[in-house]
């Protein structure tokens, strides 16, 4: 068995030929995909945040809503970057929202990726500390959300307070006891994977990583999560760890499908640059009919080592075809290769 869910970039824009053409509009459907997800029986709605874009920015609230307007579906984050949060605040944030869900949340955070904008966390009051990159700044601030996360008490209280105080120093409220066990690393390189290990977080591997040996992407991401799961049981702890890997799947079986991604039938993995002393390997899109779809995906090492995958949605094309897209998934291909 596998959780399969979807990933929502929340990309809107006002051409004609999008579904989504302002930021309501992908909100509010975002909301309506992760209700049509969950009737489905898809096991997630996810969705990735940037900054000074036209996609979806500000999780929380769209998490405490999706979490109002459903009842089982795990409702996550691929990913939030950590360098532009304030770690204090985005504990009652998210707190809030977990709570709201039924404690449903799996948060998804990192050090981030190449922004529209340069340096975009300055814009938000964040500065690396001397000698620190903008990396570490990123890491730095998931560890003190980490150990927030424990909810020990760590503020002076007033002695003339406004309401009655607990005995002891003070934490932030609200605090969801379980959500520690509930938060993700985005990781782009082994090493990451092995530092995320090491603090007990869950992994959520991309379709880019950096590319480290030169081998196809589904061998290196596999890699990558073995170095990781090697890594979490050398830090002896005691639960089991969760592995997500996200991929953009589209099985053709209808004319629809056909006209949007037959093109991509013969997809393969790409070379880029996040950054100038970064190469990267970016993981191939997967379009055929189910059969071949089931054939070609057999043989993706990484998706057989997690237990999660993620459906990159096209989500400019609107709820109802999205939807399909999932349900497709879930019949035609899901049961075939026992994720269902």
């Amino acid at each position: 068995m596998k959780k399969i869910g979807f990933l929502s970039f929340g990309h809107w824009s006002p051409s004609p030929q999008s579904q989504t053409r302002s930021a309501a509009d992908t909100l509010l459907q975002s909301i309506e995909l992760a209700v049509a997800a969950e009737q489905l029986g898809a096991d997630g709605a996810y969705f990735r945040v940037h900054h000074f874009a036209r996609q979806l920015a500000s999780p929380f609230p769209l998490l405490a809503a999706v979490g109002a307007r459903t009842s089982r579906i795990e409702i996550g984050t691929a990913v939030i970057d950590m360098r532009y949060e304030n770690p204090l605040y985005m504990i009652e944030d998210a707190g809030a929202a977990d709570l709201i869900s039924g404690e449903r949340l799996q948060l998804g955070i990192s050090r981030g990726s190449p922004e529209q904008v340069i340096d975009g966390w300055r814009y938000f009051g964040f500065q690396p500390a001397e000698g620190e990159s903008d990396a570490d700044m990123g890491r730095r601030h998931a560890e003190v959300f980490l150990d927030l996360l424990r909810g020990q008490g760590f503020a002076q209280p007033n002695p003339r307070p406004m309401f009655p105080n607990p005995p002891g120093l003070l934490r932030l409220e609200p605090v969801s006891e379980t959500l520690r066990e509930r938060i993700w690393w985005g990781a782009g390189s082994n090493a990451t994977a092995v530092w995320a290990a090491k603090l007990g977080m869950n992994l959520q591997s991309s379709t880019l990583k950096s590319d480290e040996t030169g081998e196809a992407f589904h061998i290196q991401q596999a890699a990558q999560i073995q170095a990781y799961r090697a890594a979490w049981k050398e830090a002896g702890h005691e639960r089991t760890p969760r592995v997500s890997v996200s991929r953009s799947i589209f099985a053709l079986v209808d004319d629809r499908d056909r006209a949007y991604f037959g093109h991509e039938r013969d997809g393969e993995d790409q070379i880029g640059f996040i950054d100038p002393r970064t190469r990267a390997i970016f993981g191939k899109s997967y379009a055929a009919e189910p059969d071949v779809l089931i054939e070609q995906l057999k043989a993706d090492q990484a998706i057989a080592e997690a237990d999660t995958l993620l459906l990159t949605v096209p989500n400019q094309l609107g709820v109802d075809y999205n939807a399909h897209v999932i349900e497709a998934i879930l019949t035609h291909v899901a049961p075939a290769l026992g994720w269902r």
